[in-house]
């Protein structure tokens, strides 16, 4: 095998139709969203033969709408001429600017979302419920707490749901706070949330400095396996946004076993280097094509990464399970 960080350079490979989505793909819904500024960090499921991907969308007037786009391929999507609604959002009792960066688990018969909402002095976490990506209701709001990158785990641990979240405890002059710790936390009902403690911090001084989760884990037999966004800071004119792996127990996913040590993508191609946020690529949809019947991703299987491009379009980048697991370090 040749050394990680030859490995790992060589796994991910971009979409040759990248990016896949730019604003150009987004349709006018007058009088709300007329000539799309961006579109970026989407979730991303696999219903049937049909790839979805539910897409932050940014008008001129820099709101922030949600949209579902489809596709046959997992390459070529057609974005459906619609703002989605999410029956309930009055029940949150506050006012939301933004909701965005939507993480999509399928648990149990349905679509679980979250999405970070900001209001007006932090980040709360959102979750939504859908059954065909037509319906979309509010479950919950947290009352509480500044926190943002909030992914639901894919199945129940003694019966009470798992999230991974990323809290905003770290102060940003000029900009919103941010994270270097992903934390796990537990719910019974999916409407108030227990942090259980840390899973693992940012390296200072390295590539992933502050850190937060991606999209939803997935189950290998091997542990859970999660791809990371992290943040480096120490460079004196802009912040490098890149995509790592890590895995984590499958009984106490609170125990990190394994993790890069670099990264396994970065920004290098201009729509990536260039945007409203230059040198981001944001990972936050990620669909395994093949499991086992017991439900563990099999280590063959083809993994579709789809990432935000300098918070202004979509790229879609291609490995194995297999080969992710090799990046992952004791």
């Amino acid at each position: 095998m040749p050394p990680i960080l030859e490995w790992c350079e060589m796994i991910l490979k971009r979409s040759e139709l990248n990016p896949i989505l730019t604003r150009a793909d987004i349709p006018d819904v007058p009088p709300t969203l007329v000539n799309a500024t961006s579109v970026f960090n989407p979730g991303a499921v696999k219903v049937g033969d049909t790839y979805l991907l539910l897409l932050r969308v940014q008008t001129r007037g820099r709101e922030t709408v949600l949209m579902l786009a489809h596709s046959t391929d997992g390459e070529r999507f057609t974005v459906e001429p619609e703002i989605i609604r999410i029956d309930g959002l009055e029940k949150a009792g506050t006012r939301i600017y933004h909701l965005y960066d939507p993480r999509i688990t399928y648990i149990e018969g349905e679509y679980l979302i979250m999405l970070a909402a900001d209001i007006d002095n932090d980040c709360r976490l959102a979750t939504v419920r859908t059954a065909d990506f037509q319906h979309f209701e509010l479950v919950s709001f947290d009352a509480a707490g500044d926190t943002r990158n909030g992914v639901i785990f894919p199945e129940r641990f003694s019966d009470k749901y798992l999230r991974l979240e990323r809290p905003n405890r770290i102060a940003a002059e000029g900009n919103a706070a941010s994270g270097s710790v992903i934390t796990l936390s537990e719910s019974a009902d999916l409407q108030t949330w227990r942090e259980l403690g840390p899973v693992m911090a940012g390296r200072y001084h390295y590539w992933d400095e502050l850190i937060g989760a991606g999209p939803p884990p997935v189950k290998t037999r091997d542990g859970w396996l999660l791809i990371y966004h992290g943040v480096a800071t120490h460079f004196a004119s802009v912040n490098i946004y890149q995509a790592g792996v890590a895995l984590l127990d499958l009984i106490n996913p609170s125990i990190v076993i394994g993790r890069g040590r670099d990264n396994i993508l970065e920004p290098r191609e201009l729509y990536e280097l260039t945007g409203q946020v230059p040198n981001v690529v944001f990972p936050s949809g990620l669909i395994v094509e093949d499991y086992d019947e017991e439900g563990f991703a099999l280590p063959h299987s083809l993994a579709r990464l789809y990432y935000g491009a300098a918070d202004t379009c979509i790229g879609l980048a291609l490995m194995t399970v297999q080969q992710l697991l090799d990046c992952c370090e004791p």
